[in-house]
């Protein structure tokens, strides 16, 4: 069973008894509606979720575009009852997604009048069994997905460091690594970050840090060695992602996950 079967299942259980009801069997077309200005994310899914209760989709727009409110998205044809059924499983995916992909542009945007290549980033503060749907809309919404997850990169942070016994015997380690294996190391002071950046670390992470302590610690990174991504993460808002741009490569923000706001879609069927 995929995921799509999956969300599909939870939702219908033993059966649609509602539709099975009042939704007459034979053909209908439906029309979904973008109810916000949005990056649109998820049609490819809600097409998916369709087609698997004998419905086909057409998308008017591409995932990843931005629309405007009132924008036709998506063209359904198919089953009325396989329409109705399918609806809130489609449109859940569809909002979560946009919404993820929408802040992701948002923030974005404010960076860019400081910084045209600064990339936001996601997080491990992901919905449980939906990663990989808002790791997609993250890069959907322009950004960069960071790690999936524990076995995809080294990153190693305030709590390695201690239970290894400090920043020296963890770059240390990481020689043993096998070759292309990316190691990222977070630092709190120029006494770590010099260690870190002379020891290979190929992601330097400044967490928790105001935006002078982060450009103080940028500009000392890149004097050791210009190719070191530099990271900001922690205390970053939608608020204040502007104050960071000059002073990273990437800036990971959980909220854009653990606190994104869903965009709405409406779907009428004619």
């Amino acid at each position: 069973m995929d995921d799509i079967d999956r969300f599909l299942a939870e939702d219908i259980g033993s059966g649609d008894i509602t539709t099975q009801m009042f939704v007459p069997e034979g053909d209908a077309r439906a029309i979904i509606t973008c109810e916000d200005d949005a990056v649109v994310a998820g049609l490819e899914e809600a097409e998916i979720a369709f087609s698997k209760l004998g419905a086909s989709a057409k998308r008017t727009v591409e995932d990843g575009t931005f629309v405007r409110k009132g924008t036709k998205v998506m063209e359904i044809f198919g089953p009325g009852q396989g329409i109705t059924t399918a609806e809130r499983t489609a449109l859940n995916i569809m909002m979560r997604m946009s919404g993820i992909a929408t802040m992701v542009h948002e923030a974005t945007e404010k960076c860019r009048p400081f910084s045209d290549t600064v990339k936001i980033a996601g997080t491990r503060k992901t919905t449980p069994g939906f990663r990989k749907f808002e790791k997609k809309a993250i890069i959907l919404g322009g950004g960069d997905p960071h790690r999936f997850g524990l076995y995809d990169m080294v990153l190693i942070k305030d709590n390695h460091i201690a239970a290894a016994g400090g920043i020296e015997n963890v770059m240390e380690r990481t020689l043993d690594l096998e070759y292309g294996m990316k190691v990222e190391v977070e630092v709190e002071n120029a006494h770590d970050a010099e260690v870190a950046a002379k020891c290979g670390a190929d992601i330097i992470m400044l967490d928790n840090r105001s935006p002078e302590e982060a450009k103080e610690l940028y500009d000392l990174i890149k004097s050791i060695d210009p190719d070191i991504m530099v990271e900001i993460s922690g205390r970053v808002t939608m608020d204040n992602v502007a104050d960071y741009a000059e002073c990273a490569d990437r800036i990971s923000m959980g909220c854009i996950t653990h606190s994104v706001k869903a965009i709405h879609f409406s779907l009428s069927i004619e």
